[in-house]
């Protein structure tokens, strides 16, 4: 994360309860794409950051998908601004009871790169990654763009725990 051109922004929220992140602190890191996917991979990975009491990194790689369709309309802007504040305000809201501690962060590039990247600088335990099973229009994105959950495998210099999402029937 080298380039502050790409970095957008970083949110923290500390521990309420008197747990500071320092030597010895096990993170883990988290990708967040706001879909029900990644919204299971969240509820895992709190579950376990508060069963191994870590600190818990959220990343987002801001992408297209955050913006509306129409990139001439006059407040395209606005309104992925207004996307990606709810996406923020969802994670809040998600971990608002999470005693350990947890950042947030939204950057522009490649998730695998950027969730590799974290994951180095933090020397986290490992990277938790949604995987998604098919869908309208999966298999043309992943064609398009590869696997995340496959490219960090092997990219990764850290376990990857990949969290299945199966819908309710």
């Amino acid at each position: 994360m080298s380039d502050e051109d790409d970095r957008v922004t970083t949110h923290f929220r500390a521990s309420d309860s008197g747990v500071t992140a320092g030597a010895g602190t096990v993170h883990l890191v988290l990708g967040y794409d706001a879909s029900p996917a990644s919204q299971n991979a969240l509820t895992v990975a709190a579950d376990l950051a508060r069963r191994l009491q870590a600190q818990l990194h959220v990343v987002h790689a801001i992408a297209m998908t955050d913006y509306p369709i129409d990139p001439d309309g006059a407040d395209w802007e606005e309104k992925g601004s207004l996307a990606l504040a709810a996406e923020r305000e969802a994670i809040e809201v998600a971990l608002q009871f999470h005693s350990t501690g947890w950042t947030y962060h939204e950057w522009r590039g490649d998730p695998a790169q950027l969730l590799c990247q974290l994951a180095d600088a933090r020397e986290a335990l490992m990277v938790i990654v949604g995987t998604h099973h098919g869908g309208r229009g999966a298999g043309l994105h992943r064609l398009m763009t590869g696997s995340v959950s496959r490219r960090l495998t092997e990219q990764a210099h850290c376990p990857v725990l990949v969290v299945p999402f199966r819908e309710h029937r």
